[in-house]
């Protein structure tokens, strides 16, 4: 099979413990299985024939409740959308009420159907070279105009919202070691302070400094996991200036010490990446 560009499948055989991780922007339609996500305090069932949309980066937990388990997943293109965006000028402008950055509901025929093309012309390099991009448009456009795409259709707007609490997450994703000046950074995205934090709140279900602790946290464990580098290291790197407070909070997040992943550095399950640089599994 030809690769097409943003599509996975991913597979669990057996039912998983809850894991931590971060979400990049991602449509996710289950096709057995369930998982259950929690994002902020919200949790999710995302059973067989639903479908998860995700506009921004977030820092979420999830497990498998019901294997084995088998998703479709293909990466959401923002510059695609844009395009759709422009093509489609005020008809693109439908309601962003109540909006998440996290939404799950059943999938809908129109966009299950544009999936199911958008694989099956893997079986032929040459469809996949001419059609493919043609349906992964059509995939975003599906996308952009469903009911529950109110987030995305935000996004695409320089002046909402949305967008600068995207621009703020590029800008802790990129120095996510570095001392954090709430301040600073609602300055950059243009927006006061108590805006800033209201707003990125609402996307993310945290505040600016949580998700930063997240990302780290995220990044120290992907690197013990690998086994190349010590606790104490690990907890400098990410910029914890104390190997006792990275330790308390590692077990907080994950529940359990950094010494436990440290020690055992076996195959976890199936994921796709996973650093506060790549995004992870869904």
């Amino acid at each position: 099979m030809s690769p097409l560009p943003g599509l996975r499948l991913l597979r669990y055989a057996v039912r998983t413990e809850f894991e931590a991780t971060l979400y990049e922007p991602v449509v996710c339609v289950v096709l057995r299985g369930r998982k259950e996500t929690t994002f902020g305090e919200r949790t999710f069932d995302v059973g067989a024939g639903a479908c998860l949309l995700v506009s921004h980066d977030l820092p979420v937990v999830s497990r498998i409740v019901e294997a084995p388990y088998l998703a479709l997943l293909l990466d959401v293109n923002l510059d695609t959308l844009r395009g759709l965006h422009d093509e489609l000028g005020t008809a693109s402008s439908l309601g962003t009420t109540e909006a998440r950055a996290l939404e799950v509901h059943d999938t809908p025929p129109p966009l299950l159907d544009a999936l199911g093309r958008y694989v099956a012309v893997a079986e032929s390099p040459t469809d996949a070279k001419v059609l493919g991009p043609m349906l992964a448009k059509e995939v975003h456009y599906r996308l952009l105009t469903a009911p529950f795409g109110g987030m995305l259709r935000s996004l695409l707007r320089d002046d909402s919202s949305a967008s600068a609490v995207a621009n703020a997450i590029t800008q802790i994703r990129r120095r996510f070691r570095e001392s954090l000046v709430v301040a600073d950074l609602a300055h950059d995205v243009g927006m006061s302070v108590s805006a800033f934090h209201r707003q990125f709140k609402a996307v993310t279900a945290s505040s600016p400094l949580q998700y930063q602790k997240d990302l780290r946290l995220l990044e120290a464990r992907r690197m013990l996991r690998l086994g190349t580098v010590t606790v104490s290291a690990a907890a400098y790197d990410v910029g914890y200036e104390s190997p006792n407070q990275f330790s308390r909070e590692y077990a907080r997040k994950f529940g359990w010490s950094p010494k436990h992943d440290a020690r055992s550095r076996t195959a976890r399950p199936p994921s796709v990446a996973g650093s506060p640089a790549s995004g992870a599994s869904v």
